[in-house]
């Protein structure tokens, strides 16, 4: 048998004794009994201890892994204070005003403490007033006395039909259960306003992004342009060949393709920024360049601390917490159900004599149901509630581990990216003066312009790759306070 997780049998025993002497015991001990269950925390829920991090100690380390701990952890770092730009900052506060997604997580919460106040109304009797009138005549033919008779009844009074007394702890658990899944809700609710303040950021870096692809698009076509302009002066002067005339609109058409396909991609950007934004973005705060937006450092922190302290986490914990809760709804759903109905009045023949004396009422009926044959019913409830637990467990645990892999991915590109981003910048500085110089020697007619379009392509593409790997560190940077918990 299930030990339960309080001593309230010991008590009933102790106190009925000393209530057995008592005028009208039985009446004394029955509301005693009721009074001691309704302030009972009895239940046969099992302890609940949390399950130990199936994650290393440490972050990875090696090569990849270089930031150093220092600073504050994400996860005390508020969103208004990581995110420095103030454009940003604004549409932040737009998306968590009119985000629908948001919204709705936040109906949820009010669903489920809705839903908890229901079950956790379950422990009190519900009481009912009611007042009733019945005149009645029976005639001769069916009355015992063989004359036809006219009676009278008036009755008010209060009362409670089938009061579970929930000595077991069954409606406690399920009590128990459905705050946890309301915790659960709540903590829903703070990891999607993470993940759309990251999305928000991210839209917002992505939009600033294909701007820089445009410009550097437009002045690329500007540059073409005037060559194409000198190339064909030479050419009809008799100094430059049709090939090169031909290789000079070659590259102006190629940079009409790419403004044409950088400027789609701009209006599709701002279109994703306003969905998210859920409500139409003003021109003041649409971004001005990568350039303009900075973000501040944060710090891993230690992995079982940090990752504990992420909402999806928690979300996960309070999800297993209910499924343990159900454990003990299901074992106390083995042993005997006590229900009460009671009510307590007035009733009297005469609307006149209703509230005199002698007219008071009242009845007590308490119901004891015990389980007998339910064919195994029962144990297989507990087997499903115990084997649900388990798979709250595991999701609890793949959560974790999830998480570590987010984190240790964010910091693998946290420590790699700058390194990354400096070759790059000395790849581009590189690449410009190769077209400085090839356009210098063609123009001296020392090379062809076959040498001009190789190293206009090589910066074309350097600039390009440049402003990709800028957006790809401040994207990162977002990620990794993201996955640490940070934006609470």
């Amino acid at each position: 048998m299930v030990k339960t997780h309080c001593i309230f049998q010991k008590l009933l025993r102790q106190q009925a004794g000393m209530l057995e002497h008592l005028p009208g015991r039985g009446l004394h001990i029955a509301i005693f009994v009721l009074v001691l269950l309704a302030l009972s925390n009895c239940t046969m829920i099992p302890r609940y201890t949390r399950p130990t991090a199936p994650v290393p100690a440490k972050w990875p380390s090696g090569p990849a892994y270089k930031i150093k701990p220092s600073g504050k952890v994400a996860a005390d770092i508020k969103w208004q204070e990581f995110f420095v730009s103030g454009q940003l900052r604004k549409l932040i506060e737009l998306a968590l005003e009119n985000n629908r997604d948001l919204r709705i997580a936040a109906l949820d919460i009010e669903e489920s403490q809705a839903l908890y106040q229901i079950q956790r109304a379950d422990l009190f009797p519900t009481v009912t007033a009611a007042a009733t009138g019945l005149d009645q005549r029976i005639p001769a033919g069916l009355s015992a006395s063989g004359r036809a008779l006219t009676s009278h009844e008036y009755s008010v009074g209060l009362g409670f039909s089938s009061y579970e007394i929930d000595m077991f702890g069954r409606v406690r658990s399920l009590k128990k259960q459905a705050l946890e899944q309301f915790f659960a809700t709540v903590k829903a609710r703070r990891s999607l306003q993470i993940s759309l303040m990251a999305e928000v950021a991210s839209d917002y870096l992505n939009l600033a992004a294909d701007e820089e692809h445009l410009e550097i698009a437009q002045e690329t076509l500007k540059n073409q342009q005037v060559s194409y302009n000198l190339i064909k002066s030479r050419f009809d002067a008799g100094i430059s060949s049709g090939l090169d005339l031909q290789q000079a609109e070659t590259t102006v058409d190629t940079a009409q393709v790419d403004i044409a396909a950088f400027t789609r991609q701009v209006a599709q950007d701002e279109n994703a920024l306003a969905l998210v934004v859920g409500a139409p973005v003003p021109a003041d705060l649409l971004p001005s360049g990568l350039s303009a937006i900075t973000l501040k450092h944060i710090s891993p922190g230690v992995p079982s601390g940090v990752l504990l302290r992420r909402p999806d986490i928690m979300q996960a914990e309070d999800l297993l917490k209910a499924a343990n809760a159900n454990i003990g709804a299901a074992r106390a759903a083995f042993f005997p159900t006590i229900s009460l109905t009671s009510s307590l009045g007035l009733a009297s023949p005469q609307l006149s004599g209703l509230f005199k004396g002698a007219s008071g009422t009242w009845s007590f009926a308490p119901q004891i149901t015990l389980p007998v044959f339910e064919a195994g019913r029962l144990e297989a409830n507990l087997k499903a509630s115990k084997v649900n637990r388990e798979i709250f467990l595991a999701q609890y645990e793949k959560a974790i581990q999830s998480a570590f892999r987010e984190v240790a991915d964010a910091l693998a590109q946290y420590g790699t990216i700058g390194g990354q981003l400096k070759a790059q910048q000395a790849l581009t500085n590189a690449d410009a003066s190769a077209y400085r110089l090839s356009q210098a020697l063609y123009s001296k007619g020392i090379s062809s312009y076959l040498d001009v379009l190789d190293s206009q392509r090589a910066l074309y593409s350097a600039q390009q790759g440049l402003i990709t790997i800028r957006l790809s560190r401040l994207n990162n940077l977002i990620t990794l306070y993201k996955v640490l918990g940070g934006g609470a």
